[in-house]
């Protein structure tokens, strides 16, 4: 067998495309030939019946009708029992969601069809900008079967009021010029910079996006919010071609009429597809599922894009339609259709076999030409990679907390402040105000009211920086808690929330010296630990070692008593706040939100959309 060519370059596309025509015209063997009882086209949905496939350097050399290839094959598969689609497609992904590193990131979703990905690196960008292709290459590199196609951040930072990371259009433009395998600029979600001149951050966005322009790379888009048809059309116009944020089968339609490629995620899917199908949608080329965020956890409870096309399915699309939202029509919209979308020759030979369609009961997964799962095992070496320093060693805070980062003085003399509350989810244009007690020095909290503290800890600078105030309805209510994690959309500062300032500080402390990752202090005591030891969003581990410390966290925290009160998300839900990780985004639709100390904010209480600072207590 001749070894695919791995990572996608110009003169490796020209020799191993020679070599596919000779096996096309019989003039060379092909590694394999495989048989089977039908397979989909992708391009016309239709079926092929009775099918073979000639495959050769990990590639399809040559597709038709059972006995019409008329070469020679090193071996012959039967699997006639079985109906082949193309391999599954994440349009928009990030894999840092997943929580384990790229080449375990295979294992998990190969099983599950998924066999390609274009990694939205706004995450791991914003942790380690200038290694960004080089960590999504490293594992397909070493042999992973799972094709990474990167679209390094427009995010980075994510708004100008956050410092830290930077790429701009010059880096853009050294990524796009680096590999093929880029495939664009990721989601671009500071619209107001996008739109208004006088945003610090107004240029640096448009130069990423001239330099993806000037590679013909697609700018992946986040228009959150964006629902009126003025904004929409303006969305549209910049040049951004994607949204994956359409929370109504309206918004849909409207973005959908206005040329945006739609992206549907799972917990939308039903009301949107039902929607598109009852206004009469017919062509459904421009809308693809997308995962954008799914834990290890869920993938093995959920599954990965097979979810995804079982949802489409049971949503009301026929199952034919459902696969080309996962196949054919990303990999248009991401100009990738020479290596994937479709079981068609040039492709890689990534399939899907399936034992019944309607329920797309997957048996086995092959990519690069070679079996990789049956069922949901794995059939494939892990290849072993020793992740270098600056992707281990990403946690810099620079000494050790104290309960005094975490304090907030008070004015000499008051009895009581008046405080700046945010909640998770806080999407109005003005924080809330309440008055809190002064005790020795200190404004309190106040958990009658559902009032705790919440901070930003710099974990890059290594200054030991800490932005702190007051939030309501969430956070634990019993004494000497805390809750830190290092993923904290996008910006991945550490949060941490807490009963006491001394339960904050021994909670970020022992998660500083962990590497990154989950830290639970209950009462006084760590109960519980998951460990994100790359780039603090990800383990080198198989899913089920993530899932298991996952489960013990959430184990411990069923005996925490959590505070809650309703948000405008209609996902914040009573019990553990796991999704406080996602309340620190700063891009549309947030107004005030907590970032770390700067020059610009010195406390951190900042309006991303136009920068005015305000006091946390007054």
């Amino acid at each position: 067998m001749i070894d695919p060519e791995l990572t996608i370059t110009a003169s490796g596309e020209a020799a191993v495309r020679k070599t596919l025509i000779d096996v096309a015209l019989g003039r060379r063997p092909a590694d394999t030939l495989i048989r089977l009882g039908r397979v989909f086209d992708t391009g016309t949905r239709s079926w092929i019946d009775n099918a073979e496939i000639a495959l050769c350097c990990g590639r399809v050399a040559f597709l038709g009708p059972a006995g019409s290839f008329a070469g020679a094959a090193r071996d012959v598969v039967d699997r006639k029992q079985f109906s082949a689609i193309p391999g599954l497609g994440e349009v928009h992904k990030h894999i840092e969601s997943s929580h384990i590193t790229p080449e375990w990131e295979a294992a998990l979703v190969l099983p599950r069809g998924n066999t390609w990905t274009c990694e939205a690196s706004h995450e791991f960008s914003n942790v380690v900008p200038q290694h960004t292709l080089e960590f999504w290459l490293a594992a397909r590199r070493a042999g992973s079967p799972l094709k990474i196609f990167p679209l390094p951040g427009s995010a980075v930072p994510p708004t100008a009021w956050e410092h830290g990371a930077h790429l701009d259009g010059g880096d853009q433009k050294r990524f796009l010029n680096e590999s093929l395998m880029t495939t664009g600029l990721d989601e671009v979600m500071d619209w107001p910079a996008v739109t208004d001149a006088d945003n610090p951050a107004h240029d640096r966005l448009w130069s990423m996006i001239e330099a993806t322009f000037a590679a013909r790379g697609v700018v992946e888009g986040h228009a959150a919010g964006i629902r009126d048809l003025p904004g929409i059309n303006a969305f549209a116009a910049s040049g951004i071609a994607s949204d994956h944020e359409a929370w109504t089968a309206e918004e849909a339609w409207d973005k959908l009429r206005r040329g945006l490629f739609l992206e549907i995620r799972v917990h939308t899917m039903a009301d949107i597809i039902g929607g598109l199908l009852e206004r009469g949608l017919e062509d459904w080329s421009q809308v693809a599922v997308t995962t954008d965020d799914r834990s290890a956890s869920d993938t093995l409870r959920l599954g990965a894009s097979d979810h995804n096309v079982r949802m489409a399915i049971e949503a009301g699309l026929p199952p034919e339609t459902a696969i080309q939202l996962a196949t054919i029509n990303p990999a248009r919209h991401m100009r990738l259709t020479p290596w994937v979308g479709s079981l068609a020759p040039g492709r890689f030979a990534d399939m899907v076999l399936l034992s019944d369609v309607e329920r797309f009961a997957i048996e086995e997964v092959w990519a690069d030409g070679r079996q990789v799962s049956r069922g949901t095992e794995y059939l494939v070496d892990v290849p072993k990679i020793d992740w270098p320093e600056w992707a281990t060693r990403t946690i810099n805070i620079g000494r050790a907390l104290t309960s005094d980062d975490f304090a907030i003085p008070a004015e000499a003399g008051r009895q009581t402040m008046q405080a700046a509350i945010l909640r998770p989810f806080h999407w109005t244009d003005d924080f809330l105000t309440m008055e809190l007690p002064v005790r020795d020095g200190l404004v309190q909290r106040d958990a009658d009211r559902n009032i705790t503290k919440f901070s930003i800890v710099d974990r890059f600078t290594g200054k030991g920086a800490v932005s702190k105030m007051f939030w309501i309805g969430c956070g634990p209510r019993d004494p000497d808690s805390a809750l830190a994690c290092s993923m904290g959309h996008d910006k991945h500062n550490v949060w941490c929330v807490g009963s006491s300032d001394s339960a904050m500080a021994q909670c970020v402390n022992a998660l500083a010296q962990m590497g990154g990752g989950w830290v639970l202090v209950h009462r006084g005591a760590v109960v519980a630990r998951v460990r994100y030891e790359v780039a603090g969003l990800m383990t080198a581990r198989p899913a089920e070692d993530n899932d298991a410390e996952m489960q013990a966290l959430y184990a411990a925290a069923d005996k925490v008593d959590w505070m809650y009160e309703p948000s405008f998300h209609p996902r914040w839900q009573p019990g553990f706040p796991e999704r406080l990780a996602v309340a620190t985004l700063t891009c549309s639709p947030w107004r005030w939100n907590l970032v770390a100390p700067s020059a610009h904010a010195p406390q951190g209480l900042v309006h991303v959309a136009t920068g005015e600072t305000h006091p946390v207590v007054f």
